[in-house]
């Protein structure tokens, strides 16, 4: 698979990684579709029971490729291949567990609410300045976060834009546990690991109670990019976008 998302089977676990440090893990369009198959191939495949995302050490990922950001606002439109990838996370019947160090940066957070299990380390930093940026949410965060973490801390993170620590993403529900870390990845796949050795119909069944009907996620996703497309014709919301791109390096 390609060299910027890696894909790992062990143990009935699939371990997704994105894999591009020089970066920070920015994803791309092709990264959002490489990632996109290997769920829809764990889904398929019997032998793997239970999937991990994760990142590089000190960073998870910083959000959407800049270079795509800009080609997103010069055509007011919102990648295929993101939206791609943001309905298949959230309709995957089978466990997803998270290791995130370092940045999770918009999409990188957003996700989040899509996991079932999340283990950070003590250096993660989950940030979703989409107001900042002129943009909205997205991946249904508008939606889901303000049910993981009530509708004031949702605000604060999705809104006004504010910085969560491991130790405030763990009080607020982001996270589940914060771990040195050296330890990140070896508990995470022991988490992964632990869904996977448990009767996967039993998991699959109690997952889909607790996350009851998909259909509203997925209408929210839709909404979302027509916000954002409809955002980018408004001046300001452009010149916000823009001086954010503007910031970031080439």
């Amino acid at each position: 698979m390609h060299e910027q998302v890696s894909v790992d089977v062990v143990e009935g676990v699939q371990t997704i990684r994105f894999e591009r440090p020089e970066q920070s893990n920015a994803i791309t369009e092709e990264m959002f579709d490489m990632a996109a198959d290997a769920i829809s191939i764990a889904e398929r495949d019997s032998r793997i029971r239970a999937i991990l995302f994760a990142g590089m050490p000190g960073v998870f990922t910083t959000g959407h490729d800049v270079d795509e950001l800009r080609r997103y606002a010069n055509e007011n439109s919102f990648g295929a291949s993101a939206i791609r990838f943001m309905k298949t996370i959230a309709t995957v019947d089978k466990p997803v567990v998270a290791a995130v160090d370092g940045i999770a940066g918009g999409i990188g957070t957003a996700l989040l609410f899509h996991c079932d299990f999340v283990v950070a380390s003590d250096w993660a930093i989950f940030s979703a300045p989409f107001a900042d940026l002129g943009i909205t949410p997205e991946a249904a965060s508008s939606l889901l976060a303000p049910r993981f973490m009530g509708h004031h801390r949702a605000f604060e993170l999705l809104v006004l834009g504010e910085h969560f620590d491991a130790q405030r993403a763990l009080v607020a529900g982001l996270v589940n546990r914060v771990v040195p870390p050296e330890e990140l990845d070896s508990v995470a796949f022991g988490y992964a690991r632990a869904l996977a050795q448990k009767p996967p119909e039993a998991v699959r069944a109690a997952r889909r109670l607790l996350r009851g009907d998909r259909r509203e996620v997925l209408t929210r996703i839709d909404q979302e990019a027509s916000a954002f497309v409809d955002l980018l014709r408004s001046p300001a919301a452009r010149d916000a976008l823009q001086a954010f791109l503007d910031r970031k390096p080439e």
